[in-house]
């Protein structure tokens, strides 16, 4: 604990800190991956994410992820937020970016054991697909409802 304290038994598990993507096109589509997650189970839309590097910068894992996970690239970015999953379990943080102008100068290659493809929807179509629930992943929810306000889709009451 801050104060020195120790507690006996308290379960914690090291994560790290990761870069989540909403990547726009130059056609104003944004870009999700529709991939299976060993945690849920089943395929859902997911968003280009992944970890952070050791002593790599959260901009430059964004900007590596994306280009690994859907072979696009973009010159403009945005940092939408960052959060902390599972605080109190030293989660690690979710930085979750917008690239704009995204273009497609080489082909996926992540590695993942993942199966995925990429597929383009229009920020309404986004905007369903988070609501429905196929974008289950809270880190993937935040990023796009924060790309959604910055490009102007959504307007806060």
């Amino acid at each position: 604990m801050p104060d020195g304290r120790e507690i006996e038994d308290y379960l914690q598990f090291a994560a790290p800190s990761y870069a989540v993507i909403v990547a726009q096109t130059q056609e104003a589509a944004l870009s999700a991956n529709a991939s299976t997650s060993t945690a849920r189970e089943k395929s859902s839309s997911r968003l280009p994410a992944g970890s952070i590097e050791q002593g790599e910068e959260p901009m430059a894992g964004a900007q590596r992820e994306l280009l690994e996970e859907t072979g696009y690239a973009s010159d403009d970015w945005q940092l939408l937020g960052r959060w902390v999953i599972y605080g109190n379990a030293r989660g690690g943080t979710a930085n979750a970016f917008l690239a704009r102008g995204c273009r497609k100068i080489a082909e996926p290659a992540s590695g993942d054991l993942e199966k995925m493809s990429i597929e383009l929807k229009t920020p309404d179509e986004l905007l369903k697909a988070l609501l429905a629930g196929e974008l289950a992943l809270l880190p993937d929810a935040a990023g796009v409802l924060r790309a959604l306000l910055a490009l102007g889709f959504l307007v806060p009451a």
